[in-house]
């Protein structure tokens, strides 16, 4: 997936994209799972986060933290891909309600269009996080606001490899010609 941000400091994540540019070998994940939010304002619920539609947003209803769920039936790799603005927010991961660990917080600054949240540590090779359950928790909205609004969200993991038992996931097809399978 593109980075889409403008500048990035530790923790901080400032601009944004007006297109959602992703990489070949992602796909997205978030129509496996089953989503929830902690509140909502009528007519602004959790399907207006899925709807595709950049006209629609979730609106929170109630004190923060503002938190969307995203479970899913069996444990996946993800990659996550905005007064009602989030400021902070906590990104979490786990087996349930019950275990769930923050595994990132970012404050966006200035934020426009895609904000692209990487999940990844700072080993390079952790890409993806292996988790059954993602939340994430707008802790602070700018200028102070009480409510929030988020227009779209989407979560990436990664494309099965088209070659079972292949260790490597070969993309030119004189590599995949020549490739022993044991």
């Amino acid at each position: 997936m593109a980075d889409s941000s403008e500048g990035e400091e530790e923790g901080k994540l400032t601009g944004g994209s007006q297109q959602l540019v992703v990489d070949d070998d992602l796909r997205e994940m978030g129509k496996k799972a089953a989503w929830s939010v902690s509140s909502y304002k009528p007519g602004n619920g959790v399907l207006s986060l899925r709807d595709d539609n950049l006209e629609t947003y979730w609106q929170s209803d109630g004190a923060q933290p503002h938190l969307v769920n995203v479970q899913f039936q069996k444990k996946v790799k993800l990659q996550l891909d905005e007064s009602y603005t989030p400021g902070k927010i906590s990104i979490r991961a786990g087996d349930g309600f019950h275990n769930l660990k923050e595994i990132k917080a970012v404050e966006l600054v200035k934020p426009t269009g895609w904000m692209h949240i990487s999940l990844s540590g700072n080993d390079p090779r952790e890409t993806f996080v292996n988790t059954f359950m993602l939340q994430i928790g707008v802790l602070s909205n700018h200028l102070n606001g009480r409510d929030t609004h988020i227009r779209q969200i989407k979560v990436y993991g990664p494309r099965p490899n088209p070659i079972p038992l292949q260790p490597f996931q070969f993309t030119s097809t004189e590599f995949i010609t020549y490739s022993a399978v044991r």
